[in-house]
């Protein structure tokens, strides 16, 4: 397994080791020792949750995070491609307002681990997409917190030009616009 930096601290882009034969492929998404030799999920935190979201071309979900109970994220897509991004909404980060963009898909077997306190969306660039994540917190609707997909602070150079949006992402505030207290710690 191959992990490189981002310039988000502690956001890391993952390569695991395929081993590729004339029967397909195999390959480890998790191994607790491997994983947490690289931090993952890190600071005594375990996973708790997996989901799986199925999306179709041109659909953007995000930015999405929860505020006060925080989920890290380990990302993958099992089926299709995305353009998967992570962005600081943390007035106090010294990287507030930067984000990361790496693609996802199911032959670059590509993860994304998201430490908590980072906001997370993507948009989907194939046909269908599965998406997969292992969360470290369970999902609390009355946490959840989100920001514009578009917003001009974050200003995401997203690889579609009219994504599908949730009515509820298009009415996430933008950085300018969110209360402190609405964004994560």
């Amino acid at each position: 397994m191959k992990v490189f930096e981002t310039e988000l601290p502690g956001v890391l882009v993952i390569e695991p080791a395929v081993f590729v034969d004339e029967r397909g492929f195999f390959l480890e998404t998790f191994h607790e020792v491997r994983y947490a030799g690289r931090g993952i999920p890190g600071d005594g935190l375990r996973f708790v949750q997996d989901n799986h979201s199925r999306s179709r071309r041109g659909v953007l979900r995000g930015l999405h995070y929860q505020i006060t109970k925080p989920q890290g994220k380990l990302v993958r897509v099992t089926r299709g491609r995305v353009f998967d991004v992570t962005a600081d909404v943390n007035p106090d980060s010294p990287t507030f307002g930067r984000w990361v963009g790496v693609e996802l898909s199911d032959e670059n077997h590509r993860q994304l681990w998201i430490p908590p306190g980072y906001a997370h969306g993507f948009c989907v660039l194939s046909d269908v997409v599965d998406f997969e994540y292992k969360c470290t917190e369970l999902y609390h609707s009355e946490d959840e917190g989100g920001i514009r997909w578009d917003d001009p602070r974050l200003a995401i150079e997203w690889p579609v030009k009219e994504p599908i949006v949730s009515a509820k992402d298009a009415r996430l505030p933008t950085l300018e616009q969110a209360e402190r207290r609405w964004l994560p710690k």
